[in-house]
């Protein structure tokens, strides 16, 4: 876990909750993730890079290995499934009416973010619902209930 931000997170907290939900999905132990949590300078700086977007975003996902990741059990060194970013001010700043509670959206973005380390998307319906629900699933088992629904808006 790494911490570009100004703002206080609870680092190890969050990285439980990625681990958590990358061992969940299949991933083996051993295999590495990476969470940043960055400004929103850095932010916007990423997501020009790497999505051609304008201003910072709330989560991008960069996936490396994603299931292919091993353990590093036998001969296969571990490997890297990807790294989540995060921007603890953007996430905030909507968080009341989305999530409901910082801490809550942050660990949606959290397991958002590690659903497209893996392979998951939402830009058809029918992954919108799928990664939906598995969110939901994940949260609830690793997380707890959300003070908002993120999902009513589709």
């Amino acid at each position: 876990m790494t911490e570009d931000s100004d703002e206080e997170v609870d680092g190890p907290r969050w990285g439980a909750l990625l681990a958590a939900v990358l061992h969940a999905e299949g991933v083996p132990a051993g295999a590495a993730a990476g969470l940043t949590f960055v400004s929103p300078s850095a932010m916007a700086a990423l997501n020009q890079a790497h999505m051609g977007g304008t201003g910072p975003t709330d989560v991008l996902a960069f996936p490396i290995d994603g299931l292919a990741a091993t353990g590093g059990n036998g001969d296969a060194p571990p490997g890297v499934v990807g790294d989540v970013v995060i921007c603890p001010v953007v996430a905030w700043a909507g968080a009341a009416g989305h999530a409901g509670s910082d801490d809550d959206e942050l660990a949606l973005l959290v397991v958002h973010g590690a659903l497209h380390l893996l392979g998951h998307d939402h830009a058809e319906d029918d992954e919108r619902e799928t990664m939906q629900q598995r969110e939901r699933e994940l949260l609830a088992a690793h997380h707890g209930p959300l003070a908002g629904d993120p999902w009513s808006g589709g």
